[in-house]
């Protein structure tokens, strides 16, 4: 079968774009799993977790789920692949969940429950090498897959990283993502630790992390 040639572009973020990288962050932690962070996060509806996805990638406070450092792939006008890359020194996240609770009328014990539900996942954290371009929240929307979108992101990608001053690209699968590990190892990525724990495990039914790395 012939495929229709599309017009694929890759541009940064715009605030327009939010909604969208809403659903990308809640896609790309729930990986294969049936749920993820987010979701034990926000404990209600998917419409509630990506309200509060929507005010944590608008906050003030800079981190690696601000809408600004998405790139996107938009196929004929349309979002329809995105990820995000980023050094760890410069993410304040903490900052961020806080002030997205405090928008949407979250309280202290609201926050603190969430993080009950879904903190397991700090234990599964993957070590980063200093100075690393780490690639975070990567999803792309499911009528647009294997269409090569997260080969031409990834690109663009690790040339920023580059041209910021790294040497190292990092990212991080869940393991069992098999489809995901691929496709990183197919431009250079290389497994380089695991980070496993029982509590996540119980929690997330994954038994872990698996980081891999690759020169840029």
């Amino acid at each position: 079968m012939v495929r229709e040639a599309l017009d694929v572009k890759i541009v940064n973020a715009r605030e327009e774009h939010v909604p969208f990288i809403a659903w990308v962050q809640l896609t790309a932690f729930r990986s294969h799993m049936e749920k993820g962070l987010w979701d034990f996060f926000i404990d209600g509806s998917e419409e509630d977790t990506l309200r509060f996805l929507e005010a944590l990638a608008t906050t003030e406070a800079k981190h690696w789920c601000s809408y600004q450092d998405f790139i996107i792939a938009e196929v004929d006008g349309t979002p329809a692949a995105a990820m995000t890359g980023y050094f760890e020194a410069e993410v304040a996240l903490d900052q961020g969940i806080a002030e997205a609770c405090a928008k949407l009328g979250m309280t202290q014990d609201d926050m603190n429950a969430g993080w009950g539900r879904a903190a397991s996942i700090v234990n599964v954290a993957p070590p980063h090498i200093d100075g690393a371009w780490i690639t975070e929240n990567v999803a792309t929307k499911p009528e647009f897959r294997r269409r090569g979108l997260v080969d031409r992101l990834l690109a663009e990608n690790i040339a920023r990283g580059r041209a910021k001053g790294a040497t190292v690209g990092e990212v991080a699968v869940f393991i069992g993502n098999d489809n995901a590990q691929k496709a990183y190892e197919k431009i250079g990525y290389e497994p380089a630790e695991e980070t496993l724990h029982p509590d996540f495990e119980a929690v997330y039914k994954c038994p872990g992390v698996r980081q891999l790395r690759r020169g840029l």
